[in-house]
């Protein structure tokens, strides 16, 4: 069993750095590292080549036209020889047992049907869990029942079989480069489930660059994605507050086409048009003024 860690990247040379460090000291390297330069104009290409060069770790180096992450992973994906794919964000970084323990987990559920993959959680350079949450132990479910029926919070690292994410690729929208991840870990939520096991093995922050910083205008000039998330999400079996949080959000980014809005036509999520709109007046304002 191999494993793909793939990175996207974008203008971020100033970081990869870090991750290759932690990818050079790995207690085992028995793994291939895809980057994907998403239309970068900075010197990451040089600096990828360099560490091609050293052959310290297995690079296979791709660049494309700016579209997304999204459009980054289904790349990715495509090149992957791994049985196993990790998405590790180029600001990011892994402790160094990270590979070795994902191998060592994974051998119990490779072969099952049922799971797309196993998940430790993210952490902080200090050892604190992002978004907080005490120590759940293992948990098999699914990726919605994880938050909403078990109520654990924090930041989670997927790691899932690539052959999974080969039958839920990313939806590629013309116009639009940006896709929630949610969007397909939710599609692939309501086919298989997930390993969760209360283990640092993925270590971040946010920065103020990333994505998670500017992410309603992000959402906005996407709207196409953004609500067929949320359209998608409506339907799933939560509860009727995660319902009317997902009419909400989505009539505060639809510009959908008539035919995806006519999955939200209940009572239920009719609800949620004007707090949506309100949210959207809101969001317009602080955009604006930004």
């Amino acid at each position: 069993m191999k494993l793909t860690i793939f990175t996207p990247t974008y203008n971020r040379a100033y970081l990869l750095q870090n991750l290759y460090k932690s990818l050079s000291t790995q207690t085992n390297m028995d793994f291939e590292w895809i980057i994907v330069d998403d239309g970068s104009t900075d010197n990451t290409k040089d600096l990828v080549d360099k560490w091609i060069k050293k052959k310290t770790v297995k690079i296979k180096f791709f660049q494309q036209e700016n579209g997304g992450k999204h459009r980054a992973i289904n790349k990715g994906v495509k090149e992957a020889k791994g049985d196993l794919f990790f998405i590790v964000d180029s600001d990011d970084t892994l402790t160094s047992d990270a590979v070795e323990w994902i191998t060592r987990e994974s051998n119990e559920i490779i072969h099952n049907p049922d799971f797309a993959g196993i998940s430790g959680i993210r952490i902080t350079p200090d050892g604190k869990k992002i978004g907080g949450g005490s120590d759940f132990g293992t948990i098999d479910c699914n990726s919605i029942e994880i938050r909403l029926k078990y109520h654990i919070s924090g930041d989670m690292s997927e790691v899932y079989k690539t052959s999974v994410l080969k039958e839920f690729p990313f939806p590629e929208i013309k116009g639009e480069k940006f896709c929630p991840e949610a969007l397909v870990w939710f599609r692939i939520a309501r086919k298989y489930k997930m390993r969760f096991i209360h283990r640092g093995i993925y270590v971040g922050e946010y920065l103020p660059d990333g994505l998670t910083a500017k992410i309603t205008r992000i959402r906005r000039e996407s709207p196409i994605a953004s609500s067929t998330f949320y359209a998608e999400h409506f339907h799933d079996s939560i509860s009727l507050k995660w319902k009317f949080k997902a009419a909400i959000n989505f009539w505060r980014f639809q510009r959908a086409p008539y035919n995806r809005i006519y999955r939200m036509l209940n009572p239920l999520s009719l609800l949620g048009w004007l707090p949506g709109k309100i949210m959207r007046w809101k969001d317009s304002r602080i955009i604006n003024l930004s």
